[in-house]
């Protein structure tokens, strides 16, 4: 194979991966041209076509699809390879793609990444905020971060935060003019503010535990959200009642700005985990990351 073939299938497994020649040419530093350029001169050496193009899509074919998949687990070793000559040099670095809804990115990945990506300068952290379960392994994730019981059987998972809980509040202004409710069927009664999950698209129902007891309540409202951010703020300006994280609100409730309600349905849940395929070959990266963010209640 001449040394060009190499610079031919690098080209085609960043088209690949990004999905797009556009983002595929920045990533390689070439130009739009060059690129496309080399993935025909591949396509014609293999006689096979590998990507389906039209002016607004691209896509690969059956043939490009074995291709790529073909290459990848190789991609990763050389990948690794380089990651691990790099820390021998005492300056480990790579890449690293991390899925996670955005309450963990915020509350786990943020306060962790703070002083890690200080230590480790040579090392690049992506984040996707996703609310979905996203495939880790087709969408070439090298980790997802999920609640405990939301992660699949057949991923190893590590503890990366403390238990969580759910609250319902509103302010005391909406309390003077509604009464409170003590158990959860009687949300029907009130405002509630609903949120709508980005990905899904769905209405999340809100989720109550008592002992063996358990609810899961469609609530009703004229106002609908689809960030937490936004939840907070309609809470705050009296709109109604919401559900959301104890932790976006406890100063709220401790300085008096909104009142929490039906606490006692409200009990723990399983934290924050970091899921990974059992199969994962670690890169030193990958491991630096792992034990920075690995839950240690006393420590």
């Amino acid at each position: 194979m001449r040394n060009g073939d190499f610079s031919d299938i690098a080209a085609f497994i960043a088209v690949a991966e990004e999905g797009s020649f556009t983002r595929a040419a920045a990533k390689l530093g070439l130009s739009q041209s060059a690129l496309s350029y080399a993935v025909r001169m591949l396509e014609q050496r293999l006689e096979t076509r590998l990507i389906s193009r039209t002016t607004r899509s691209l896509s690969l074919t059956d043939a490009g699809e074995r291709f790529f998949q073909t290459l990848k687990p190789a991609l990763e070793s050389i990948n690794n390879q380089i990651d691990t000559l790099k820390t021998l040099h005492n300056r480990p670095a790579g890449n690293l793609r991390i899925t996670t809804f955005k309450h963990a990115a915020q509350t786990v990945l943020f306060p962790a990444l703070s002083a890690f990506m200080a230590e480790y300068p040579d090392i690049t952290v992506e984040i996707d905020v996703n609310e979905g379960l996203a495939d880790i392994v087709a969408e070439r994730f090298d980790a997802g971060i999920r609640f405990g019981e939301q992660v699949e059987k057949d991923m190893v998972a590590v503890r990366v935060g403390p238990d969580i809980r759910m609250a319902v509040v509103a302010t005391p202004d909406y309390f003077a003019r509604y009464a409170p409710p003590q158990t959860p069927r009687e949300l029907g009664e009130h405002r509630c503010i609903r949120y709508r999950q980005k990905t899904a698209g769905g209405l999340f129902a809100w989720e109550f535990r008592k002992g063996e007891s358990a609810l899961d309540v469609k609530v009703d409202g004229a106002l609908i959200v689809n960030d937490s951010n936004m939840l907070e703020d309609a809470a705050l300006k009296g709109l109604g009642l919401v559900y959301i994280y104890e932790s976006q609100i406890v100063e709220h409730v401790a300085e008096g700005r909104l009142v929490r309600v039906l606490e006692d349905w409200c009990e723990p849940l399983p934290g924050y985990h970091l899921y990974y395929p059992s199969r994962k070959q670690h890169t030193p990266a990958f491991s630096l990351l792992l034990d920075k963010l690995r839950y240690r209640p006393h420590g």
